[in-house]
C-alpha cells in the first residue's frame, strides 16, 4: 500500500502543538516567526516528543532523533519534510 507524501504545514504543526501539548499557537503566528526558538511558544521538549511520536505515527516511519531536539518551528518543518520527501 502506497501513501500520498504531504508535505507539514504551519498549520497542521499549530493543530499538533495544541493536540500533543495544549499549546495553543496560531498558524499565520507560527511563520511568521518561524524561526524563533518553540519556548517562546510555549512548546518545551515533551511537547516536541509528543509532536514527533504523533508523526510517526501517522506516516508509519521513524523521524531522525535530530527531530525531538530542533529549536524552531522552521527547522523542525525543514527536518521532518526533508524525511517524509526523501522517505530516509
Amino acid at each position: 500500500m502506497t501513501t500520498e507524501v504531504t508535505q507539514v504545514t504551519f498549520e497542521e504543526l499549530s493543530a499538533l502543538m495544541k493536540k500533543a501539548a495544549g499549546v495553543t499557537v496560531d498558524p499565520r503566528d507560527l511563520e511568521s516567526r518561524a524561526d524563533v526558538p518553540f519556548g517562546e511558544f510555549g512548546l518545551d521538549s515533551l511537547g516536541l516528543l509528543g509532536i514527533v511520536g504523533e508523526l510517526e505515527n501517522r506516516h508509519g516511519r521513524a523521524l531522525p532523533t535530530d527531530a525531538e531536539r530542533c529549536k524552531s518551528p522552521r527547522a523542525f518543518l525543514d527536518l521532518v519534510n526533508g524525511t517524509l520527501t526523501t522517505g530516509a
